[in-house]
Order: C-alpha cells, then sequence, then structure tokens
C-alpha cells in the first residue's frame, strides 16, 4: 500500500512539475512528498527524479516507471468507475474547462438541461481561453474554438462557427465602409489577443493566406467585450460569429467585407484518450452533440 501511494505521489510530482504543488495537493508538506519519493527510490533502487533548488528532471528509468505506473493508475481507476457503475444511474462530478465567450454565452443552457436529465451530476466549470493540460487530471473536458488540435486527445466536433469582421452601422454611416483590407488599415481596429497569430489577422484569399497587421485600438481576451465596443462605435471588430451574434439579432453590428473570408472555427469537445470513459463523461458528450446539432 505504501509502495501505491509513492507511486501515485511520483505520478503527480511528473504532471504538476514541482514538490510544492503536490504537497499543497495532498495537504501536506513539501518535505513529506521528498520523503515518498526517497521511499520509492530506495525500494526500486533507481534514482527516478534529478532534482535540483531549481529544477526537477525525469531521469530515463524515472521516465519508464512514469509511464507503466501512470497506465496502472488510470486502469484502476476504470476498473473501480466501470464496477461502481453498474446498476446504477448517472453520477458523480464532470470537470470542464471552455473558453470565456463560448462557455459564459453557451454552455449554462445546455448544463442547466443535462443537469435537468441527470440530477445525479453536479458539473465544475472554469472560463479560460488558455486550453488545460489535461494529462494533470484538473479536467475531463475541454472545450475549444480552434482550427488546430493538438495530438494526444480524443477530439469531438460539436458545432462551427464563423470567423467574421463586425462593425455597426452608425460607426459605418460616420466613417464609411472599407472595401478592402487597404483601406481597412485606415480604421481603428478592436483586437482579440492570445491567438497564434499576434497582432495579426489572417485571411483566406483565394486559397492564399494574407496577412493584415492590425492598428489595434482595443485590445482583450474577452470577444463579449470587444463586440459591444464595436457595437459602440469604437471601431470594426474580427470576432467568431458566436461572440457576435446576440448584437447581430439586434441590428447593433453588422458584417463588413464578407468576400474577404476568414478560417472557419471548429468547436470541439476534447478529452484524454482510455480504456474505459466513464458513463458520466460518455453521456455529457452525447448530449452535448445532440444539443447543439439541434
Amino acid at each position: 500500500m505504501d509502495k501505491f501511494n509513492n507511486m501515485q505521489v511520483f505520478c503527480r510530482i511528473v504532471e504538476l512539475g514541482t514538490l510544492s504543488a503536490v504537497a499543497k495537493e495532498q495537504k501536506c508538506s513539501a518535505m513529506m512528498i521528498s520523503k515518498y519519493i526517497a521511499n520509492l527510490e530506495a525500494s526500486l533502487g533507481v534514482v527516478l527524479l534529478n532534482r535540483t533548488t531549481r529544477s526537477l528532471n525525469l531521469t530515463s528509468a524515472g521516465e519508464a516507471y512514469y509511464n507503466r505506473s501512470r497506465q496502472l493508475l488510470e486502469d484502476l481507476a476504470d476498473l473501480e468507475a466501470s464496477t461502481t457503475e453498474m446498476g446504477e444511474r448517472v453520477k458523480g462530478h464532470i470537470k470542464i474547462s471552455a473558453p470565456i465567450d463560448f462557455g459564459g454565452m453557451y454552455m449554462v443552457p445546455v448544463i442547466a438541461k443535462f443537469m435537468q436529465e441527470f440530477p445525479d451530476i453536479k458539473v465544475l466549470m472554469s472560463l479560460d481561453n488558455k486550453p488545460p493540460n489535461l494529462r494533470i487530471g484538473s479536467f475531463d473536458i475541454s472545450l475549444l474554438v480552434t482550427d488546430t488540435l493538438d495530438p494526444g486527445v480524443v477530439a469531438r466536433k460539436i458545432a462551427e462557427t464563423e470567423l467574421s469582421l463586425y462593425a455597426s452601422p452608425a460607426y459605418l454611416a460616420t466613417n464609411g465602409c472599407p472595401q478592402s483590407l487597404n483601406e481597412l488599415s485606415q480604421h481603428p481596429c478592436l483586437h482579440y489577443v492570445d491567438t497564434p497569430h499576434g497582432d495579426f489577422w489572417a485571411f483566406n484569399l483565394a486559397g492564399e493566406v494574407k496577412k493584415f497587421k492590425t492598428d489595434w485600438l482595443l485590445a482583450s481576451n474577452n470577444g463579449r467585450v470587444l463586440c459591444q465596443a464595436a457595437a459602440l462605435g469604437m471601431g470594426i471588430v474580427r470576432a467568431p460569429k458566436l461572440s457576435a451574434m446576440p448584437l447581430l439579432q439586434k441590428g447593433e453590428l453588422v458584417e463588413i467585407l464578407r468576400e474577404y473570408q476568414c478560417v472557419s472555427l471548429a468547436i470541439y469537445a476534447t478529452y484524454l484518450q482510455r480504456r474505459f470513459y466513464p458513463a458520466k463523461l460518455t453521456t455529457f458528450i452525447d448530449f452535448l452533440l445532440r444539443y447543439f446539432e439541434r
């Protein structure tokens, strides 16, 4: 049992990166965590971690031990989950990470309907535009709005959204509507930060990607903020349609430069690949697919 506990602690050190982070998670001292690892290394007769005051790195033996240990722990968790679910209702906690705009605008109605159908489920949702490392175990599902995916995860496409340019009718009446990307440079831009393109906007022109350097007036990591600023006449925004939709429906924003198509963004539900998926996870994923299909 002690070796099993030490194995769990070792895996969490690899995943969280520091002894202090694991100590905080385990609600004990870093000295105790260090003792667990020392006991594990002594029982195995090998060094698993090279530890200095500034860094912590796996040895080759440590990497091999981690890979096998992680699989054993996942198999045990799968066994317990599958046995617990036999003859029982879908229940438990689901931990979800979602982008700020998509999670804030669209996920609450989904979760409300899901919990009406499955009252024994509790949901924790964290909103952050930076995708989490699912291997750490803080989340079961990461929702992503993206045109690229990292390898090593299962990705289920639940919806798609256009990436377009918008401005308010009042702004266009006062400042005119740009007819080309060259004319766009004469207008203040409202820029979404934390994208792979930095201060540039990428457009798809006849199959060729063309980048436009924005002279942005306002930048934010929240598409709703930028769309609201555009609706107030502050400039032109490029945003996913899912962020602009409420203002489009009210007539407070209109789409411009439609011929300069941007890459559409897919919305994915991603999760780690494993041998057994708990019923709470598969049920929620299937519910998401049906909900957005409607």
